[in-house]
């Protein structure tokens, strides 16, 4: 990112912009022997510093935030120090001038009473450009939030999908088990009536085989063979029932 588009090098020219009109104030401050204008520009000064100061602790904040992960961010730890040397050093300046300030409207007369009066009259001063960056600021905490909270939602759709996931894969993973045992299972009884028909098969033969055989036998026995096998039979149907039923 270059300098034109780093948003700390755009709140660091407004800042020190506003350092430089704060310090040729300060040296009209120093060379003004009216007492009514030099009360305005002290008021006019303090007033300043405070949006100064402020202004500098909000970059030092964003600082901290981009340390967390200065890749993200685009620089490294060498710029990091660079900037942090450059909020400290407008704090520095910043604040000699106010203390500069101070010192010198109680060496007018000012007590320390008054001088904490003022200052907390002028902390009560609306402060346009402070407003300005306040509403600025809190706009682009909000972005960050609502950023950060559709980044998380999107993150918690993902986790859901891929659970999602896992779960139709070990679904598909079962079905396709199931599928194997019932493709094992139907081939195991194609095996079996594979079988089944063969032995049908056999004893079909086998019985057309005796049957051959037996007309065979009684076309050869003629007539009288034939009545006297079915005598044999009989008789023998006879002794075997008695065997089963009387003995």
């Amino acid at each position: 990112m270059s300098s034109a588009q780093d948003p700390f090098y755009i709140v660091k020219e407004e800042i020190q912009e506003s350092i430089d009109k704060l310090q040729s104030t300060f040296h009209h401050w120093e060379n003004t022997t009216d007492t009514g204008e030099q009360a305005h520009l002290t008021k006019e000064i303090l007033a300043s510093c405070e949006s100064i100061e402020w202004q500098v602790d909000e970059l030092d904040k964003a600082i901290g935030v981009a340390s967390r992960d200065p890749s993200w961010y685009g620089i490294d730890e060498v710029e990091l120090e660079k900037r942090r040397r450059w909020t400290s050093t407008a704090r520095t300046q910043v604040g000699n001038v106010k203390k500069a300030v101070l010192s010198g409207r109680e060496a007018n007369g000012i007590g320390t009473t008054s001088a904490s009066g003022m200052r907390r009259e002028l902390m009560r001063l609306p402060n346009s450009h402070q407003t300005d960056r306040s509403n600025q600021y809190t706009a682009a905490q909000d972005n960050d939030d609502f950023i950060q909270s559709e980044s998380d939602r999107q993150m918690l759709l993902i986790k859901q999908q891929d659970d999602e996931l896992d779960e139709l894969s070990a679904s598909v993973q079962r079905i396709g088990g199931v599928g194997l045992t019932i493709h094992d299972e139907l081939l195991a009884q194609e095996k079996i009536i594979d079988d089944l028909g063969m032995e049908m098969d056999s004893t079909s033969n086998r019985l057309d085989f005796v049957q051959k055989k037996v007309a065979m036998v009684m076309k050869k026995a003629g007539a009288k063979g034939q009545i006297m096998m079915i005598l044999f039979l009989l008789a023998l149907f006879i002794i075997l029932f008695v065997l089963v039923f009387f003995t």
